[in-house]
């Protein structure tokens, strides 16, 4: 029996869900470590031990640059992140993780990964690999799309007489 093809509002109402339910979830792990989602998506990023750009980290974070501003203020502040000059474009600031930031990197993402794993969340046997590649396409797929259709004159009712 073939199964019915989902609608798209269906498909955005299932991917709201579990993004706020995960969000939520992750977030009681980080309340402990007194550490935002936003902060542990920065802190996620500098992981890797590269310098990153601020629209970078803004991207990965999902924060407009004023907000990330504050939020890169506060994690100097704690001395987790330090900001430096590109060497190669002395125009740009990149940012990186202080010894502190990855100890605290470290054991952030031990908690919430041990939370994930207890709660029986994707990640054994591949599942979540095909979990990221199936949402990776999503995402691909959803960025390929050249412009967003817009209804026309009739379907939006315009010039209808009341």
């Amino acid at each position: 029996m073939a199964r019915r093809p989902r609608r798209p509002q269906e498909l955005l109402h299932l991917l709201t869900r579990a993004e706020r339910l995960s969000v939520g979830r992750i977030r009681s792990v980080l309340d402990a470590f007194d550490c935002s989602v936003e902060a542990w998506r920065v802190l996620d990023l500098l992981s890797d031990g590269q310098g990153h750009s601020m629209t970078a980290l803004a991207d990965h974070a999902f924060l407009p640059a004023p907000t990330l501003t504050k939020l890169m203020d506060q994690l100097v502040d704690q001395n987790l992140v330090f900001r430096r000059v590109d060497p190669t474009d002395r125009r740009r600031v990149l940012a990186q993780l202080t010894p502190r930031g990855t100890q605290r990197w470290q054991q952030v993402s031990r908690a919430v990964r041990a939370d994930w794993d207890e709660a029986g969340l994707p990640g054994g046997e591949g599942e979540e690999e095909e979990l990221k590649i199936l949402l990776d396409q999503l995402a691909r797929a959803l960025e390929a799309g050249d412009s967003p259709v817009t209804p026309t004159r009739a379907e939006r009712g315009v010039g209808r007489e009341r």
